[in-house]
């Protein structure tokens, strides 16, 4: 295993950050971490990386005690952060040779890597300009430009993708499938559902510090295969509408966001018409309907009870 966490705990004060995480990530996988916003994803990475201490439980990487063996670790370690770890004053350039030296890197080795990792990121051509100059998504791909120089054999990406063009966006996506396919294992954490569909081999759901769910792709969907979702856009709200629904037998959730309102079923409930009246006895026309087949944003949803953008 190139990850192995036990019994994780992390507390703030009252605060139970992380509530007794376990779980396993596999060489070679590209592992999706999703949750809501607070749910605990960023104490959990910062954990696998050091950056925060816990309290309870047990981490390994490389099959080493991450306590004991900390420095070599974390050399076999990139991290593209949320929040962009670059150098406005430096050239393209001279960020990618900045990292490399940290981790070690000189000579010949360094300048190959260096040319490398610009040109595997499509910033060959802008080497010698200042990140000032670039777009949000010139500047995302400079960040894994540092983050991947040094061959690291776990990648940890958070949220590479916020606020950038959708050219950018197919770009990044598949230089994670190629440092996957170069033998680089990766965590990656996003909020786009439509992300984790194309690239991630395993998922795990967490909220409130807990893992709700995990699996592959198809093992989540199982999970509401036996379910039928039926999507409805209202002309209006009534506040009454989904306590109403909820008392029709063989409903098993119903959550309104804005006018749209999701309606989880026991497969075969045969309630449809049911929903439609109880909608319309409340005067709200239908602007449109539904029938939903599986999907990972249905399931984040039924078991969170939030959108992932939330």
């Amino acid at each position: 295993m190139v990850v192995n966490i036990k019994n994780l705990v992390k507390r703030y004060n009252e605060l139970l950050a992380v509530d007794n995480v376990s779980l396993s990530i596999k060489e070679g996988e590209i592992f999706g971490l999703l949750g809501p916003n607070g749910a605990g994803k960023t104490t959990l990475i910062n954990t696998i990386l050091g950056l925060t201490r816990f309290d309870e439980g047990s981490i390994e990487i490389f099959e080493k005690d991450f306590k004991k063996h900390e420095y070599d670790i974390k050399k076999e370690i990139g991290i593209v952060p949320q929040d962009l770890a670059i150098f406005e004053d430096l050239t393209a350039y001279e960020n990618v040779d900045y990292f490399g030296r940290l981790y070690g890197l000189k000579g010949n080795l360094l300048k190959e890597r260096i040319e490398e990792a610009l040109n595997f990121t499509g910033l060959q051509e802008r080497k010698k300009d200042f990140p000032k100059k670039f777009s949000g998504g010139m500047k995302r791909r400079l960040n894994i430009a540092c983050a991947i120089m040094h061959h690291p054999k776990l990648i940890i990406m958070d949220e590479p993708t916020v606020g950038i063009d959708p050219q950018s966006r197919k770009m990044i996506l598949e230089s994670v499938k190629k440092l996957n396919k170069m033998g680089s294992t990766v965590i990656y954490t996003s909020h786009y559902m439509e992300e984790v569909e194309e690239i991630c081999s395993n998922i795990t759901i967490i909220d409130h510090g807990r893992i709700i769910a995990k699996g592959t792709k198809e093992e989540l969907k199982a999970m509401i295969a036996f379910e039928e979702r039926v999507t409805i856009q209202l002309s209006a709200i009534s506040f009454n509408l989904v306590d109403d629904i909820k008392k029709i037998d063989g409903v098993k959730e119903c959550l309104l966001q804005e006018n749209e309102l999701l309606v989880v079923s026991v497969r075969g409930a045969g309630n449809l018409s049911r929903i439609i009246d109880e909608v319309g006895g409340k005067g709200i026309e239908i602007k449109g309907l539904n029938i939903e087949k599986p999907t990972l944003e249905g399931i984040f949803l039924i078991l969170t009870g939030r959108s992932l953008r939330d």
